[in-house]
């Protein structure tokens, strides 16, 4: 059964991303398509829509998919929380807190790493505090989640409090960042973002049998041979880091973190080390979907939406439906 599971998640992947480079405000039929893909050394308009513009957001799209949803799924188990998600400790406030202060206090720089160094840079400011605090708390899974949350409220202020007092036109430019979007020229980023989330979906994957453990209770698993409080540290900061690359990446994009790992948890299991990986190939083909909807939609007015806009109404119709049919859809 897993098997098939993970072959047809593949096929998926491979055929969403296949979708999502020909299809756009510029119609290119199949023929011109395969031509292009079997010819990449020739040069032609629609060769450099492929290629410029379509296939590096396509690669940042899988990249952001998998991560996001894998570190949902080791979120939800680590904290023990079917509602847990990639925001949930604060990491979505601070890389918003960043990238607003970037956009209203900085002067104007035409470099496309401005915004996600400023989105990492607060990230990071959040994973500190929060670190900090469930330290105290000797890692505990309330201490992590209240820090997470009163941070997010904090941040969430001050961000407010810039928008009052920042300029109309610098405000409109932070908040479509912030609602989650891939536009833009995504070549260089592209090459960097593969080093921090490949290596951290990996890393979570070889800790899946201890989040097999710890999702029995903490002392259940000091019985089977499992540090809780140091495996929590560890997976804390790895998903963390994870969760604020893929922020600096696109902005905030909801609900992948969440409904992915709780689909998967129904067809494969409860198990991290598949759960994970399926996540992961889930995520991917979800927000590929995604934003290839947010490009297409609105394409004949020559508009286009933030893919945070597309999987927020999907996800959240999908989850609400989930639940209504579901009611142990909470149970882990």
């Amino acid at each position: 059964m897993s098997r098939i599971v993970f072959i047809s998640l593949i096929v998926i992947v491979c055929v969403s991303a296949i979708i999502a480079l020909r299809v756009g405000s510029e119609n290119i039929s199949w023929a011109d398509f395969f031509y292009i893909i079997t010819h990449p050394s020739e040069s032609s308009s629609n060769q450099m829509i492929i290629w410029l513009h379509r296939f590096p957001r396509v690669i940042a799209a899988l990249l952001l998919g998998a991560g996001l949803a894998a570190s949902g799924a080791v979120l939800q188990g680590l904290l023990r929380n079917p509602l847990a998600e990639p925001y949930t400790l604060g990491i979505s406030g601070g890389a918003a807190l960043g990238v607003t202060t970037a956009m209203i206090l900085l002067p104007p720089v035409f470099s496309s790493w401005t915004f996600p160094l400023a989105a990492f840079a607060g990230a990071f400011l959040a994973v500190g505090f929060v670190y900090l605090i469930a330290a105290s708390q000797r890692f505990s899974v309330i201490g992590m989640v209240l820090a997470g949350v009163i941070l997010s409220f904090i941040f969430s202020s001050i961000v407010l409090l810039i928008f009052t007092l920042a300029n109309p036109l610098q405000v409109q430019s932070a908040f479509f960042w912030l609602i989650g979007n891939l536009t833009g020229d995504k070549t260089e980023i592209v090459k960097v973002i593969p080093f921090f989330i490949l290596p951290s979906i990996i890393i979570v994957y070889l800790f899946g049998r201890e989040l097999d453990a710890m999702s029995l209770g903490d002392e259940k698993a000091m019985h089977l041979g499992v540090s809780a409080t140091q495996t929590r540290r560890l997976l804390f900061i790895i998903t963390s880091l994870l969760v604020g690359a893929c922020i600096a990446t696109a902005g905030m994009i909801g609900f992948v973190g969440l409904i992915i790992p709780h689909l998967m948890r129904l067809i494969i299991g409860p198990k991290h080390r598949p759960l994970i990986i399926a996540s992961a190939l889930a995520g991917a083909s979800f927000l590929v979907i995604c934003d290839t909807l947010a490009r297409t939609v609105l394409s004949r007015y020559g508009q286009e939406l933030p893919v945070g806009v597309i999987t927020g109404i999907v996800g959240g119709l999908f989850f609400i439906g989930f639940l209504i049919r579901k009611k142990t859809a909470l149970s882990l």
